[in-house]
């Protein structure tokens, strides 16, 4: 089982259990204690988990994620992290910004709120407001309407409605699967709703991508290629497919994982210092 794998299964019985010890999990993964203290370190700093005397705990806000958001945060999390460090390179000055409910845009909302000040943030994601809730540098603008227990984001008439009222400088938007000629493609309506307004209603569309979701189709087509302004994606992403990204006038932006995250890197074959060719948005 690769360290990613156990991480992931650490985290699901922590759903469960709420705390485990180190012997537990020893057993529980067949692996020695000290293997287990290596992956407890890393969910420790990733937030994911918080170290207890002999074992380990569900970290503070876990009661808020639901099932499905869970389990897709440990989903790609350093090529997520990467992406969110590169995408505030195209955050600048005292801008609107609306980000959507998924997990590489609250990567970003975890740093907006500590390294970003001035901005208006706009959001139907409940964890983003959290997050951002923690810093008073920036104003949040929670998007209400019926909670949407999957994503942890509100949706619905009542949302759709409030968010076309909203102008923004940036839509940062995620997506579940995407090809370079066509656009973007989402499994769940009641989400995808909220990004096609903002989309609309937004100067500039940034989509926050991993590698993992390059020609990936889902249920229904959400953003058409020619409303996108900005790709940021990982060094796992296909050349094929950045090139074809490039020819059509898009920015695109491939994010660097830093040491200590070398997990993701040795997935990708390298790692790539962040690189665009003009971050001035």
């Amino acid at each position: 089982m690769k360290p990613a794998e156990r991480r992931q299964s650490i985290h699901k019985l922590l759903a469960d259990r709420g705390t485990c010890s180190y012997e537990e999990l020893s057993e529980f993964l067949k692996v020695s204690t000290m293997t287990v203290r290596r992956d407890v370190d890393v969910m420790a700093r990733e937030g994911l988990a918080t170290k207890a005397l002999g074992g380990i705990q569900r970290a503070a806000p876990a009661e808020f994620y639901e099932t499905d958001l869970r389990s897709r945060l440990l989903e790609h999390r350093s090529e997520k992290q990467a992406i969110a460090r590169a995408a505030m390179g195209l955050i600048h000055g005292r801008r609107t910004v609306f980000l959507d409910g998924g997990t590489t845009c609250l990567e970003l909302a975890k740093l907006l709120a500590t390294q970003r000040s001035g901005l208006t943030v706009i959001t139907n994601s409940a964890m983003a407001c959290i997050e951002l809730g923690k810093s008073r540098e920036n104003m949040t603008v929670g998007i209400g309407g019926q909670y949407d227990a999957p994503s942890a984001s509100f949706v619905g008439p009542s949302a759709e409605e409030s968010a076309s009222r909203f102008f923004v400088d940036l839509a940062i938007v995620s997506t579940k699967g995407f090809f370079a000629d066509e656009g973007t493609f989402e499994s769940a309506i009641a989400t995808f709703h909220i990004k096609q307004i903002m989309a609309k209603q937004a100067a500039k569309v940034i989509l926050l991508i991993d590698h993992s979701k390059f020609r990936q189709r889902a249920l229904s087509k959400v953003l058409d290629l020619s409303q996108i302004h900005t790709v940021v994606t990982d060094a796992g992403a296909p050349e094929a497919d950045l090139e074809q990204l490039r020819h059509a006038g898009r920015h695109v932006v491939i994010a660097g994982i830093e040491p200590g995250h070398a997990d993701s890197a040795a997935r990708s074959g390298q790692t790539v210092a962040a690189r665009e060719g003009s971050n001035a948005l």
